[in-house]
């Protein structure tokens, strides 16, 4: 909670949108001192600027200014910076805080009967901020905003290669049904987007020229195309004309739109896997720039490397702005809504998922790759898979990575490394 005299306090609502920033300044008795709107770019930020100087210059009790406003993509980001930095403010001590809509949103219920315009929303974040409802700490400026464009364009590459492989998915059963619905030890290939599955499936125009092959000829490409990197070259051969035998015929004059629009999509796949790697250099040169100490403890931990350290050190900054590890957990969105009454306690209580997402994707990949190298996490996930019939690897990671959590806050706030001694005899949250 921020610690401040609110009767000395000038409470700035900024409504965002993409050309203005709609204003409204209250004092602690809710009087208005400014109430329109400005250009949401540099001319309108400096005029913002001048308007609350004049506004403190007629009113000297008031000392201190908490300018609010809800995250809104990008458009949000220069106003927030500016107001932060604005050396004509800083004798007032400005806090910024980029609010999380969901929070003002559910503050204006409060109000009855109260409509929808930008004078109404910005008065509505004032009034939330001059209520002392602000719990996140202030803005911290440009100083992750680097790191924090990079982890976050690592992820929109991920979520568009998963987007095209299940895209793929759809023409792979059409031209090469029996292929994709294997498993195990009937499948040829380890990974059916590898670089030797995507030969077979656009050099070969159906799975009839599979079947008419020889099997020295299916070999000899099979070892060529995996850089004979296959175990059982044989078997694999003897398992991908079984699937050919066993797959649906189509008529011949599919087969050449499906090729096209297959070898399309693993282009596109390996498009982004390869820019996918240039990001994650650019994230591992950030960061050793950045906060050292963070990414240096963070890749103690079993199975973390510098992608997944970066990622959190982005959406986490400075650690000091959470008091625990409960209050990191809800930023994250990894906290569950109770559902109680009376007697009555209910099983199903799902994940308020209303944090950061993008700390929580990166939360959530370490702690399952952690629970592959570390037997303790192992363990844990491998107990909440079994407890429950339904959703097991999802509900299983996500408390797996909540017990993740505690770990990270407890090894930042202690600036120590990971020793792998059990986490509930040895880290604890700090107060």
């Amino acid at each position: 909670m921020l610690k401040i005299n609110p009767l000395s306090t000038l409470y700035v609502g900024i409504d965002v949108s993409s050309k203005s920033n709609y204003v409204c300044a209250l004092d602690f008795y809710k009087n208005k001192y400014i109430n329109s709107s400005f250009a949401n770019n540099q001319p309108g930020a400096e005029e913002l600027a001048l308007k609350i100087l004049e506004c403190l210059k007629e009113h000297p009790d008031i000392t201190t200014i908490v300018a609010a406003l809800e995250s809104t993509s990008v458009y949000s980001i220069h106003i927030a910076n500016y107001l932060s930095s604005c050396e004509e403010l800083m004798r007032f001590k400005p806090y910024v805080f980029v609010l999380n809509p969901k929070c003002t949103a559910n503050y204006k219920k409060s109000y009855i009967g109260l409509g929808k315009s930008d004078p109404i929303d910005a008065f509505v974040i004032a009034d939330y901020a001059r209520a002392g409802n602000i719990e996140s700490e202030p803005w911290r400026g440009s100083q992750f905003l680097a790191l924090k464009r990079l982890t976050r364009h690592r992820l929109h590459l991920v979520e568009c290669m998963t987007r095209e492989k299940t895209y793929l998915v759809s023409n792979l059963y059409l031209k090469f049904s029996e292929l994709q619905m294997l498993e195990g030890d009937d499948q040829p290939f380890c990974d059916i987007y590898g670089a030797t599955s995507s030969s077979v499936l656009m050099e070969y125009l159906s799975p009839e020229e599979i079947l008419v092959s020889s099997e020295e000829d299916l070999i000899a490409f099979l070892a060529e195309k995996s850089r004979n990197r296959i175990k059982d070259i044989s078997k694999t051969a003897d398992l991908l004309k079984k699937a050919a035998r066993d797959s649906y015929r189509l008529d011949k004059a599919l087969y050449e739109p499906l090729n096209v629009s297959i070898a399309s999509s693993f282009n596109c796949i390996e498009t982004f896997k390869r820019e996918i790697k240039v990001i994650d250099n650019a994230i591992e040169k950030e960061i050793k720039g950045l906060n050292p100490n963070a990414f240096i403890i963070l890749q103690s931990i079993d199975g973390i490397g510098p992608v997944f350290a970066g990622g959190i050190i982005a959406e986490i900054g400075d650690i000091t702005a959470f008091h625990s590890s409960d209050a990191l957990a809800k930023y994250a969105g990894l906290t569950w809504k109770s559902n109680q009454s009376g007697d009555f306690d209910g099983e199903d209580t799902p994940m308020i998922k209303a944090g950061n997402r993008y700390l929580r994707y990166y939360l959530g990949e370490a702690a399952n790759s952690m629970r592959k190298h570390n037997v303790e996490y192992g363990a844990y996930y491998r107990k909440k898979y079994n407890e429950v019939p339904k959703h097991q690897h999802k509900r299983a990671l996500a408390l797996t990575s909540r017990k993740f959590v505690r770990l990270v806050y407890g090894l930042l706030a202690r600036n120590q490394l990971y020793s792998g001694v059990s986490l509930d005899t040895s880290i604890k949250d700090s107060n």
